[in-house]
């Protein structure tokens, strides 16, 4: 999964999985409370607090987070949020690159499962108990603890399940609810039933372990340098009402010593009666529901036909929705995926500043690239060419 020298967090989901629950376990096996506390409060709402509690479930100890949210935050219903506000709301947010991008993918992930359940747009969707502060909270809050614990890939167990039904927003709903059943159905995750009609897993959990998590089933092979425990509110008797998280150095690497990578899909279809206008928009697609990137590729196909191939590079969370997304808007007849490793580097993202206008900036150890979308704004309003912007920003960088 990653070579040695990178840490890998293993989540035991086999008595159900929440958001408040991985927070705990992140907590309880070292994450800095403090980087946590920073990171949520960088989102800029007031009216909530968060404790870590250490608890018994079942002869258990672990460590309980309890979220507490006013009933009404600056006039805004906690019950429900428009996906694209919770979306402005990470992406406006003072965080981390990659607490970011992960707080990010899980939303848009829980977007468009919503979206699709309802048959709406996922940006016009509204996410009830997962567009809650408490949920926001609970995914920034777990996103800034992975980077604090300097977590590079997520793995988890077999994601348990129960059954009968339970009480949402949208009325009485089947356990597992839709959107649960989904989030696994796209992940090709593997699961367990357990005989309760509890909602041993949630929306929120569920998409913490398969959008963030890049392998599901057994332990990876690793040395074990820290455990923790995060509770569920309730303790049930029989079984201890917990996840458990592992942490460690990732012991296995390639035979000749290289990084091995992560494990990717590369996803594609062949087109020869589609417009450059629609082909564009297909890529616009791919990159919102998930993808790492996507792109197209002029071929010749049989009786020498001109034709395209739209690529997208994806993971096994998003390699349901990929596909999808591929067939629906190209109208292929059919889909190929292959299996690929990816070497993502590790970059930073900063803003410079160019006669008052933001440029962000991403600084990895062999280039810096800047946002062109913010230079092309910044040339548009001072009046100059865009090359002068880049220039200067990229001076600005250097300095």
């Amino acid at each position: 999964m990653t070579s040695a020298g990178h840490r890998v967090a293993w989540f035991q989901c086999g008595a159900g999985v929440a958001g408040d629950m991985v927070l705990a376990a992140l907590i309880d096996a070292g994450a800095d409370q403090f980087a946590v506390m920073d990171a949520i409060g960088a989102l800029g709402v007031a009216d909530w607090a968060l404790t870590f509690e250490e608890v018994q479930r079942c002869g258990v100890r672990a460590r309980w987070a309890n979220v507490v949210v006013h009933a009404h935050n600056n006039g805004h219903d906690h019950t429900h949020r428009p996906a694209r506000e919770v979306l402005a709301l990470i992406a406006a947010a003072d965080l981390a690159p990659r607490v970011r991008d992960r707080a990010l993918a899980v939303y848009r992930a829980l977007a468009t499962v919503e979206g699709g359940i309802h048959g709406m747009d996922p940006d016009d969707v509204e996410l009830h108990e997962v567009g809650a502060l408490d949920s926001i909270i609970d995914v920034v809050g777990v996103c800034a603890a992975l980077e604090s614990l300097g977590i590079d890939d997520l793995a988890y167990s077999p994601i348990a399940v129960g059954h009968g039904s339970v009480t949402t927003q949208h009325g009485v709903m089947p356990n597992p609810v839709p959107a649960v059943s989904r989030l696994l159905e796209q992940a090709g995750a593997p699961v367990v039933g357990l005989d309760t009609t509890m909602e041993v897993s949630t929306p929120t959990g569920v998409a913490l372990m398969t959008v963030l998590g890049s392998a599901a089933g057994a332990m990876p092979p690793m040395t074990v340098t820290a455990t923790g425990f995060g509770a569920g509110t309730k303790d049930v008797p029989q079984r201890p009402n917990v996840v458990q998280v592992v942490i460690g150095e990732v012991a296995g690497a390639s035979p000749d010593g290289d990084d091995p990578g992560q494990a990717a899909f590369e996803v594609a279809v062949n087109v020869d009666d589609v417009t450059g206008e629609v082909l564009a928009h297909t890529v616009e697609r791919l990159l919102t529901v998930g993808a790492f990137d996507a792109w197209v590729t002029p071929i010749v196909m049989k009786k020498g036909r001109p034709a395209h191939t739209v690529h997208a590079l994806c993971d096994a969370a998003h390699h349901g929705v990929v596909v999808d997304t591929l067939l629906a808007e190209t109208g292929s007849m059919g889909v190929r995926s292959t299996t690929v490793r990816r070497w993502p580097q590790r970059r930073d993202e900063v803003t410079i500043d160019v006669d008052g206008h933001p440029i962000r900036v991403k600084v990895a150890g062999h280039r810096t690239k800047l946002e062109f979308d913010d230079a092309k704004r910044a040339a548009e309003a001072l009046g100059v060419p865009v090359r002068e912007v880049l220039a200067r920003a990229e001076q600005a960088a250097r300095d």
